[in-house]
């Protein structure tokens, strides 16, 4: 009888010591069904207040949380592959990774960002890569426009994205090719109205001001994401203050004459000397994008994720979380930027060297960071007008949409002390 008391209870040790107590969310290419959703969950967990931590470098950024049944429960609904671990287990893995010689790091996600996504009602012509992201890996957002930005909306959220938008009143630059189409009749009309009802002049004056708000918002410490035109149009529309770099079919007036040689460049985040495009005519804005100075074929167009330390630089290893270091090249109005117009405080991310082009880009202002990533659709290489929006459920395991999630997460991670 003692020797089947001593059985049992050893027995009771055993299963002690192999209870579940964590789930991992691995993130390597072999194991994980969907990627993008598991940022979803990972979201979804912060929000409910359980604990998550960002396990950086390993199996492709990894995410630790707890094991509760709830969790188990929406990883299987939203087809999310998890991995029950042991304490013993975890462990073992925190330890692997807080070894000096692994450049790996555990972060901890402690507030779920409020999210806020800058898009006109209709987004004619284009769709969003991002608003499709967040609605497929089911991340909450709240679209907002110019009268919330104007009336200090912003203040209300922690990360916001900027649409497809053209900070520089020229209504994307599309007059040389779609001036006749309905769709930029309307917009430019609904724009024109908009600007008057807010008491502007001009959609440019409407614009900036539109500009300096999240400029100011990224100042005080928010987070801004951008992509395609959206980029490098905010950028000029700030260096342009104060200065009409419009011609008369988009004002109504002529521009100021050697406009050029008073954009003032420090007022921009991150480009320098660059010259704008005076062609109205031209789908472009100024030589900062690289679409038209690229000669690379599709089947090698890739750009690389630079390699950042874990331990002493987790800001830009978030960024770059993937189950690749390569990740295939897309179009966009924005492709890329000539490395010769980017700031040298300026963090390269992604870059394709076979044409010295930046692809991925990250920088500080203030107490904020903004993040501009070139390109349309990461799925779909040349996005035209009038193409129908990507099926994420086709591309579940995307690293190109990976990149804007990691930027929409990042902001949840627990602040650290810099190290010395």
């Amino acid at each position: 009888m003692a020797l089947r008391k001593i059985v049992v209870v050893f027995l009771l040790l055993i299963s002690f010591s192999v209870k579940a107590s964590f789930i991992l969310l691995p993130m390597d290419p072999e194991t994980q069904q969907n990627h993008l959703k598991a940022y979803g969950i990972t979201y979804w967990c912060i929000d409910k207040k359980y604990k998550a931590s960002w396990l950086l470098n390993y199996r492709g950024g990894s995410f630790l949380l707890p094991d509760v049944p709830e969790i188990r429960k929406e990883c299987q609904i939203r087809g999310v592959s998890f991995e029950i671990l042991t304490d013993s287990q975890t462990n073992s893995i925190l330890e692997e990774i807080a070894s000096p010689s692994q450049n790996m790091e555990t972060v901890i996600l402690e507030k779920a960002p409020r999210v806020a996504v800058y898009t006109p009602k209709g987004k004619k012509p284009w769709d969003d890569a991002v608003t499709l992201v967040l609605t497929y890996a089911e991340i909450p957002f709240t679209p907002i426009y110019d009268e919330d930005v104007l009336s200090d909306g912003l203040l209300l959220y922690d990360w916001l994205h900027l649409h497809h938008e053209d900070f520089t009143g020229q209504y994307g630059k599309f007059f040389g090719s779609y001036r006749n189409a309905p769709w930029y009749i309307e917009q430019k009309k609904e724009a024109e109205t908009l600007a008057t009802k807010l008491g502007y002049n001009k959609v440019s004056d409407e614009k900036l001001a539109v500009a300096q708000k999240i400029r100011d918002f990224v100042i005080g410490g928010g987070f801004m994401f951008a992509m395609c035109s959206a980029t490098d149009s905010f950028d000029i529309a700030l260096a342009a203050e104060g200065i009409d770099i419009c011609e008369a079919m988009f004002d109504g007036d002529a521009s100021d004459s050697n406009y050029q040689s008073k954009i003032d460049f420090t007022k921009s985040f991150a480009f320098k000397n660059f010259t704008l495009e005076r062609k109205t005519e031209r789908y472009e804005f100024s030589d900062i994008d690289m679409t038209e100075k690229r000669q690379i074929p599709l089947d090698k167009d890739y750009f690389t994720l630079m390699e950042f330390s874990a331990k002493w630089d987790p800001i830009p290893t978030m960024l770059c979380q993937n189950h690749t270091q390569l990740v295939k090249g897309f179009m966009g109005q924005t492709t890329s930027y000539d490395r010769e117009f980017v700031k040298s405080n300026v963090l390269v991310l992604g870059e394709c060297l076979l044409n010295n082009e930046a692809r991925y880009i990250h920088g500080q202002k203030g107490k904020g960071m903004f993040t501009f990533y070139g390109g349309h659709d990461p799925e779909d290489y040349q996005h035209r007008v009038g193409d129908s929006p990507t099926v994420l459920d086709l591309h579940p395991n995307s690293p190109g949409y990976r990149l804007i999630l990691n930027n929409v997460l990042f902001p949840a991670a627990k602040k650290k002390k810099q190290k010395t």
